[in-house]
């Protein structure tokens, strides 16, 4: 038999007196192990940095993905939707910044808002809107207007990350920019543009690999014909 002992407690609220009961020990040890549990966390993770937080191991699994979905893609070429997927990886966002504050600074500044060049953080465009205009006029340049072709110098895996860091500030409107140039592009319409050809080609795609399936299995088949005559 315990010889624990029920004490009122010695003040009253409301009328109200309470037990000054002792807490269980489950309830005790659950609540140690917590603190301790987020002592370690802490030191682990947040000081120490042993370890990735959950939203930079998200970040990680997602440039992860980024990269092997361009990989599949590779085989067709630089696209609107290929650039996107670069768009999503942040060491190539990255180098396109550092590419950008090299290269393009000089002319559109460092933010993006343009001097000598358009603003570029604007919806206003001269050569189109789309990732793949801006692609090209970043490889061929143009001439008529000074743009300067960088395509040799940088390379096509560069010059996508150029348009990926750009397509990272697009729309951003940041303060003091140059005032607009070129045509108006409604933001909405053109995402919707690009996922309505994203579409058109993933159905394409779809499309062909149905047809090359049976050629791929007759010729699988054809081996073992042979051999059983």
């Amino acid at each position: 038999m315990s010889d624990y002992e029920d004490k009122v407690r010695e003040h009253t609220f409301d009328g109200i007196q309470e037990y000054d009961n002792k807490l269980p020990n489950w309830w005790l040890w659950t609540l140690y192990g917590t603190i301790a549990f987020a002592l370690v966390y802490w030191l682990v993770v947040q000081t120490i940095a042993i370890t990735r937080t959950p939203a930079e191991q998200l970040e990680a699994d997602m440039a992860a993905a980024a990269e092997a979905q361009l990989a599949r893609m590779a085989e067709g070429g630089v696209t609107n939707q290929s650039l996107h997927v670069v768009a999503e990886i942040p060491a190539r966002d990255a180098e396109g910044r550092e590419l950008f504050l090299q290269y393009c600074a000089v002319c559109h500044t460092e933010t993006g808002g343009g001097s000598v060049g358009p603003n570029l953080t604007d919806h206003y465009w001269l050569h189109g809107p789309h990732p793949m205009d801006q692609y090209e006029v970043v490889t061929n340049g143009v001439p008529a207007k000074g743009m300067a072709a960088w395509g040799n110098q940088l390379g096509p895996t560069r010059v996508e990350s150029v348009v990926a860091y750009l397509l990272t500030i697009r729309g951003t409107q940041v303060q003091g920019g140059k005032e607009p140039q070129g045509d108006y592009f409604d933001p909405e319409e053109v995402a919707a543009a690009e996922a309505a050809e994203a579409a058109e080609a993933a159905a394409a795609d779809s499309t062909a690999a149905a047809e090359a399936a049976p050629e791929a299995a007759a010729a699988d088949e054809a081996p073992g014909e042979a051999a059983s005559q």
